[in-house]
């Protein structure tokens, strides 16, 4: 076998790479190219290297050196070079390739050497920003490898990162999160072609508790295909947390109008299932604070929500509970308290009313939260929260912002207190002037008034009856417009002219003068305000009759529910404009003879309005109505027809029976 041939230095002199040869036992460096001369500078040839390099910096190269030498083997070096008196001034980086070769002198290593400062430096440069503004970075391969660039993993989590995705990656995300990222994740590897990829979850800490997380994957793509991921990973809890608060605190601010328990509702929907798995808001039965001493107080359930995936509470309405001696302390230090409950699921006796430590039991409650609700320095009642499952017992951060998220909703319900004591001072003077309708030989009479849902204001709706001396008797059934104190307050006023024009003028006068009187006295005096009103007066006959007359300014025409035939309305021959509107106008007087039996339904537009039918509709349903209750008694006629509002608007009623001779 002949020897190896010698390798020839001079194919390299035109090459970019820094090449050196060195043969012999004692390395003697034998050639450099002109590229190693301009990168590293001149050295002594024909000398050994330990002569050539006499820096301590070289000891490594030299010991590689020996190496390769002696085993044959290839070896690489990464080596930086120190800045040196009157050179660059920067340290610069380099990879050093050693092969082992035969040479004209015999066996020795050949050295091919790349500087790679500017890459180096790109990457340092590259770790420096990404570990500057607290991020985990790392790469994971389409093989599913994963490697960090910037550590950051195990200081978070307490343990070491897995070498492959999904070992044991996922177990530390939030179980309601887990499934998501993974379907997304996985989505996003078979996307062609490969987007960037972002997501937001809850990972374990070291001490347990959950943290948010927003990742963010950018593909490195070949060839249409994502050969690998880099992927930044921050810590977004206090941005996270400060998110919802303002968008809970939103949520809350938008609360008004409805009733104090449609305000609650909301109050509960709006921090369940993003601050808790359930919520339940009661109302303390006394009004005075402090709580009286060594007496039962009780607390009205007027709210509840939950997380899809519980039990639901017990329905709110005509739930009533005797608050426990701990609920007590709580509302009484006016702070809240968490209590974390035992793993078994039963709830210690004597925390929470037994309706509560049922839903509790049954929905796996892991905490409970109470919470006091206080409004101008007045404890309304308290929230009480559970969590359950997997979600985590809230921090004191958490109950914080519950109880933040609870006094902010302070202004919105102190609204919904003031509406309420508005709307109960309007109910008071309404009623006060909606009087018991007179006896009358020969008749009978009945009247009904419902205000509208707490959840509307009140109207200017009155209904009245009174006897004339000379034994007529005047109906009056009508609707001040606005829904508000000011229309109660003027009904008042229009009701009680109108009594006093009737009294006064109305054995002589028609119902349509007397109506033209109330229009000329209110316009005269600014007490009026659009008014319709029906004005009706009854006269009994000796044959057992009553001859009705009567004049209608704007408003709904009275309903006939005659003994015999079909209910039907008495329109005469149209209606005048309403009061305030027309005072020149000539009003019209109509006349109707009622038989014995016969029933004169005199009525509001909020019995027959609804929002999105027609007027027209609203009357037939109440034509049908009369027909199929004709037969009952006035008073339990005009329950039946109640019914037929949906009490948007309030309504008034009253009713006339002519009753049979004998």
């Amino acid at each position: 076998m002949s020897p190896a041939r010698a390798l020839d230095p001079k194919l390299f002199d035109a090459t970019v790479a820094a090449v050196a040869l060195f043969g012999g036992p004692d390395h003697l460096l034998i050639y450099v190219n002109a590229a190693y001369k301009r990168m590293l500078g001149a050295r002594p040839l024909r000398r050994p290297a330990r002569e050539a390099y006499p820096e301590p910096a070289a000891a490594r190269f030299l010991s590689v050196l020996d190496d390769v030498l002696a085993t044959g083997r290839p070896r690489q070096l990464t080596e930086s070079l120190l800045p040196t008196p009157g050179g660059p001034d920067e340290v610069r980086h380099f990879v050093t390739s050693c092969t082992p070769v035969t040479t004209p002198v015999g066996d020795g290593v050949l050295v091919v050497i790349l500087e790679t400062t500017a890459e180096t430096r790109a990457l340092q440069r590259f770790e420096a920003l990404v570990t500057a503004v607290s991020q985990m970075v790392w790469v994971v391969r389409a093989n599913g490898d994963v490697e960090e660039i910037v550590p950051g993993w195990e200081k978070l989590t307490g343990v070491p990162l897995p070498d492959r995705e999904g070992r044991d990656m996922y177990d530390h995300v939030h179980p309601r999160d887990r499934e998501a990222l993974v379907d997304a994740w996985h989505r996003a590897l078979a996307r062609r072609p490969p987007e960037i990829y972002q997501n937001t979850f809850r990972l374990r800490t070291a001490d347990g508790s959950y943290r948010h997380m927003a990742t963010r994957c950018v593909p490195i793509v070949r060839d249409g295909r994502a050969e690998e991921w880099i992927a930044a990973t921050v810590d977004t809890e206090d941005t996270w947390n400060a998110e919802l608060r303002e968008h809970l605190l939103a949520r809350v601010a938008q609360t008004s109008g409805g009733g104090l328990d449609a305000a609650f509702a909301a109050v509960a929907d709006s921090v369940v299932p993003d601050l808790t798995d359930a919520c339940v808001i009661l109302l303390l039965s006394h009004e005075e604070w402090p709580l009286p001493e060594h007496a039962t107080v009780t607390a009205r359930r007027v709210a509840s929500a939950t997380r899809p995936g519980l039990p639901p509470a017990p329905a709110p309405m005509g739930q009533t509970v005797t608050v426990t001696p701990v609920m007590r302390e709580v509302l009484e230090s006016r702070v809240p308290r968490t209590f974390r409950l035992p793993s078994d699921g039963r709830v210690p006796p004597g925390l929470v009313p037994e309706v509560t430590e049922r839903w509790l039991t049954a929905s796996g409650a892991t905490s409970m939260t109470l919470v006091p609700l206080v409004v101008d320095d007045i404890v309304l009642g308290y929230a009480t929260t559970a969590t359950s499952g997997d979600t985590p017992v809230p921090e004191p951060a958490d109950v914080e912002l519950l109880r933040e998220v609870l006094h902010h909703a302070q202004r919105p319900i102190r609204k919904v207190l003031d509406l309420q004591q508005a709307r109960r001072t309007a109910l008071r003077l309404q009623r006060a002037q909606l009087t018991r309708p007179p006896a009358v030989p020969g008749a009978s009479l009945a009247a009904r008034y419902q205000p509208a849902s707490p959840a509307n204001e009140i109207g200017g709706d009155w209904y009245d009856a009174i006897t004339l001396p000379d034994g007529t008797l005047v109906l009056d059934i009508g609707d001040v417009a606005g829904h508000d104190l000011g229309a109660a307050t003027v009904m008042g006023q229009m009701r009680s002219m109108l009594r006093a024009l009737a009294w006064n003028k109305g054995c002589d006068c028609t119902p349509a003068a007397v109506l033209t009187m109330l229009d000329d006295a209110a316009e005269g005096l600014d007490a009026g305000s659009f008014t319709t009103v029906v004005h009706t007066h009854l006269r009994r006959l000796p044959d057992g009759t009553w001859r009705m007359t009567w004049s209608n300014a704007g408003h709904p025409p009275p309903l006939l529910i005659p003994a015999r035939g079909e209910p039907r309305f008495l329109d005469g021959s149209g209606e005048d404009p309403p009061l305030g509107v027309a005072p020149d106008f000539v009003r019209t007087t109509h006349a109707y003879g009622l038989a014995p039996g016969d029933t004169l339904l005199q009525y509001t537009d909020g019995l027959i309005e609804t929002p999105g039918t027609s007027l027209d509709t609203g009357q037939r349903c109440l034509l049908r109505a009369a027909a199929l209750h004709r037969d009952e008694d006035l008073p339990e006629l005009l329950r039946l027809l109640q019914d037929l509002s949906d009490h948007r608007d309030d309504t008034a009623m009253i009713a006339f029976r002519a009753e049979p001779a004998g």
